[in-house]
């Protein structure tokens, strides 16, 4: 697990295991948001698997994915809606943390 600070609210990471999770939540992390949709690659955890052990943990999560439209205005808003109504620090993650960090760039524009 690989992760990359944005800012004081949100860092980015590719994909995570539910074993991952206790790490996470020791780093202090208060929210997770999936980018990645289910069904990307045979070895990827399904966000249903992942959603459970974070919930486990206290940890609210939610699944805004980005798959090959790219990051569209239905995720932007997603997002949004994330960033709003979750306690941060916020982990975002997909496949390599690249989508994570294009969908939250692109929110600047409407939270600011």
């Amino acid at each position: 697990m690989d992760i990359r600070q944005i800012d004081d609210e949100y860092s980015v990471s590719g994909q995570i295991t539910p074993e991952d999770l206790d790490d996470i939540k020791a780093l202090g992390f208060k929210s997770i948001v999936c980018h990645r949709p289910d069904h990307e690659s045979p070895d990827q955890t399904s966000f249903s698997v992942i959603e459970a052990r974070a919930k486990e943990l206290g940890l609210e999560i939610t699944h805004v994915p980005v798959g090959p439209m790219g990051v569209t205005e239905e995720a932007v808003q997603g997002m949004v809606d994330a960033l709003d109504e979750f306690p941060r620090p916020m982990l975002g993650y997909c496949r390599s943390g690249a989508r994570s960090t294009a969908i939250y760039q692109k929110t600047h524009h409407i939270r600011s």
